[in-house]
């Protein structure tokens, strides 16, 4: 069970209540798999009709942690469409749509890619902040976790929803939600020590989502990171750090 405090009430008008409102409707558990038979069932957990996304994240198992985020992210959008707070085109709607994408192609394409994909996102849409200090994160932020300093080719990360910091027994562990080996749709925590470096994405202009529409079809350095390597730095530049 999903167990996190809500955002501060400085948290200004980010959406990390909304976004965590969504991890509460996410199944637990199933399997965790990178398989192409998990991107297609990934395909088939959210598909637009009539307007409108349907998601069933039930479907999408066995499932992977970029796969999971994405769906709680486009769940949130949804979710403000339907509340009259959003409104998108349907150029930028299909953008939103999961198919067969290459790293760093349309948006699902970008939040797939090695390295920073949902950070280069928000950046190059200008959906939000991207910031790497812990004591600024909050509830609700989308989070890149890499195990160690590589990006790209021989880069080892995770892409999940922070929850929070905890103390035991005087070790500091980070909590998150994502689709966890072993585990599937599940809350996890690792000592903050594990973690080289982290990446967070905060939400906060979903409406400028249009943007992708005047953006080239591949960003070429997520796109590159399949076969080559970066550094944390060249990552972070990327993101407007």
């Amino acid at each position: 069970m999903l167990t996190f405090n809500p955002p501060p009430a400085d948290a200004g008008d980010s959406l990390n209540g909304l976004v965590l409102e969504q991890l509460k409707k996410m199944p637990t558990g199933g399997k965790y798999s990178v398989s192409h038979f998990a991107k297609i069932r990934l395909q088939s957990a959210a598909h637009f009709e009539s307007g409108k996304f349907f998601i069933l994240p039930a479907a999408a198992s066995p499932s992977f942690c970029s796969g999971a985020t994405y769906l709680v992210f486009i769940k949130t959008i949804e979710t403000l469409r339907e509340r009259g707070q959003l409104h998108l085109d349907f150029p930028t709607l299909e953008q939103l749509m999961i198919r067969d994408q290459h790293d760093g192609e349309g948006i699902w394409g970008r939040w797939n890619a090695n390295g920073p994909g949902t950070a280069r996102l928000f950046h190059e849409l200008g959906l939000g902040p991207n910031f790497v200090d812990f004591d600024e994160a909050q509830p609700g932020d989308f989070i890149k976790i890499f195990w160690s300093r590589q990006v790209g080719r021989s880069e080892h990360g995770h892409s999940a929803i922070y929850l929070g910091k905890v103390d035991r027994a005087g070790v500091e562990y980070v909590r998150y939600w994502s689709s966890n080996v072993g585990a599937g749709y599940s809350e996890k925590e690792v000592p903050r020590t594990k973690i080289a470096a982290a990446i967070f994405s905060r939400l906060q202009t979903p409406a400028n989502l249009t943007r992708i529409n005047d953006t080239p079809m591949v960003d070429s350095y997520l796109a590159s990171l399949l076969s080559k390597r970066s550094s944390f730095a060249e990552a972070t530049s990327r993101c407007g750090l």
